[in-house]
């Protein structure tokens, strides 16, 4: 962590991999503008994994697509190792896109049932014309070994799990030795022990090949699992953002506590249901988003200032911040305040 007087260390030292700023993504309908992403920033370093927790309709795969300019934002600005991806078109996005992978919740889904799994892992190698035909069979030898399926590059997806199908993915996804991968819900459709397996394969690739990872899911408690950091967002909007076992013990915005209190079983959301009532209702509408806090129709803390006041994201700790005019906890703040942009503290 950064700190005011020592020398830095040589891991804060590093730029961050991928930087967000006032990402803002809208979709105009009949209905009216559907306001997805709204002024989110945040950093991933080097080695980290970052997670985004929040309901379904929050916003987190939207902003999934918007850093991968699959489309581009309506304004904003995602730098990946140094260059705007918003400003780059054609061969030159192309080609920074190499190093950015993306995962997805159905693997079945996103494997063409028609090809065999050596074909598939391949894909993405003849796509950029990585080296020879005998240099990419041995590439999708070393991945399929690396993710636990050597001996199994004839077989289509048919003849596959769930876990192994997603496990196909995954190889696909490191094939290209990517610096960042984004996984999008990826282990939302598997039973629990496979999702456990499926985890253990993400933190040992982590390990490996020194890869980053952006963990979209809604599940807060599994997200903090493999998760240096979370993020929460609703609403198009981050409300919270810290470590992730900070986050889950002492959490700090009413709608992070609401998730932890969705967790069937944890002593978090026993003890937190003695200090906090449930949630109100169905999420508002992107499209007429409430004035103020976003989450003030639905939490059971809102004053008259949530509405006519927005938030903004503030450092109560060191790398531990939070939009909210009324934290659950307060928080002293740290003697030595960090020069790095909220939600940005290195690991």
């Amino acid at each position: 962590m950064p700190t005011s007087a020592a020398p830095p260390l040589p891991e804060a030292a590093k730029p961050a991999l991928l930087q967000v700023r006032d990402l803002v993504q809208e979709f105009h309908t009949g209905s009216g503008t559907v306001h997805a992403v709204s002024g989110v920033s945040f950093d991933v370093w080097p080695g980290e994994t970052l997670g985004i927790v929040g309901e379904t309709g929050s916003g987190k795969s939207t902003l999934a697509r918007a850093i991968l300019q699959a489309p581009p934002p309506r304004s904003g600005a995602v730098t990946f190792r140094g260059t705007d991806l918003v400003t780059l078109r054609g061969a030159r996005l192309l080609q920074a896109r190499r190093h950015l992978q993306m995962v997805f919740q159905d693997p079945f889904g996103s494997l063409d049932p028609k090809w065999r799994v050596r074909d598939l892992v391949a894909e993405p190698l003849i796509a950029y014309r990585t080296g020879d035909k005998a240099g990419r069979r041995r590439r999708v030898d070393e991945v399929l070994q690396l993710v636990g399926l050597a001996g199994y590059g004839t077989r289509r997806p048919r003849e596959l799990s769930g876990g192994q199908a997603q496990r196909v993915a995954i190889a696909r996804a490191v094939a290209l030795n990517p610096a960042l991968i984004i996984c999008d819900e990826a282990v939302s459709s598997l039973d629990v022990l496979i999702q456990a397996q499926v985890l253990n394969l993400f933190e040992r690739l982590r390990a490996e090949l020194g890869l980053s990872y952006l963990f979209i899911a809604h599940d807060l408690a599994l997200v903090k699992q493999v998760s240096d950091r979370v993020a929460v967002m609703y609403l198009g909007k981050l409300c919270e953002v810290g470590p992730g076992e900070t986050v889950y013990r002492q959490p700090l915005h009413p709608y992070t506590r609401a998730l932890l209190d969705s967790v069937p079983g944890t002593a978090t959301a026993r003890a937190a249901r003695h200090v906090t009532s449930t949630i109100r209702g169905e999420p508002p509408s992107p499209v007429h988003p409430p004035s103020g806090c976003r989450f003030r129709t639905r939490c059971p803390r809102a004053e008259q200032r949530c509405a006519e006041e927005e938030p903004v994201m503030r450092e109560l700790a060191t790398g531990h911040s939070v939009a909210c005019h009324l934290t659950l906890v307060p928080v002293a703040r740290s003697t030595h305040r960090s020069e790095e942009k909220i939600g940005a503290t290195p690991r």
